[in-house]
């Protein structure tokens, strides 16, 4: 397959992808560059790369960095004696990180679930909130089981197949 022919392929599924995420809430240029950093074949770009292999203004590469790097979702750094910075996609289990750090999201709505509990009573109102809290506490308990239990899951994969990055 031609080499332009492969980009275009890899562009079309980088959209779909992007699709995907942004409908989960992420800004659409932040799920472009993402999807692509998941699915190109490097390990490292700089943001011109970026704007050049997704088709897209320096300026919208830059707005998507802004979201990525302090989201933890790509890392950014310098080579010795380079001139741009490099991002590559955070970490070795991604995605374990993503759902690990929803972990300390749960807090905040099991603390307001239960201060509407207290203020709501034994209304409908304040049972839903009971069982928002309760769902809650129950998914901030479980999360680093599951996690775990992903670790030993990936690990096996490694083990069959040589698919699955270290």
């Amino acid at each position: 397959m031609a080499e332009d022919e492969e980009h275009e392929r890899l562009l079309r599924f980088v959209e779909r992808f992007a699709m995907v995420l942004a409908d989960s809430g992420m800004p659409r240029m932040a799920a472009r560059v993402f999807a692509y950093a998941l699915a190109a074949d490097s390990d490292r770009w700089t943001a011109g790369e970026l704007a050049a292999a997704l088709r897209v203004s320096p300026a919208a590469i830059s707005g998507a960095l802004r979201y990525l790097v302090p989201a933890g979702l790509l890392g950014r750094a310098r080579e010795p004696g380079a001139r741009s910075d490099h991002y590559r996609v955070s970490g070795e289990d991604i995605w374990s990180q993503i759902y690990f750090q929803r972990e300390a999201m749960l807090a905040p709505y099991e603390e307001v679930a239960a201060e509407g509990v207290a203020v709501l009573g034994d209304r409908p109102g304040g049972r839903r909130m009971r069982e928002t809290q309760a769902f809650m506490a129950f998914m901030r308990a479980e999360l680093p089981h599951l996690m775990k239990r992903w670790q030993d899951y990936r690990a096996d994969l490694r083990d069959e197949t040589s698919g699955v990055p270290d």
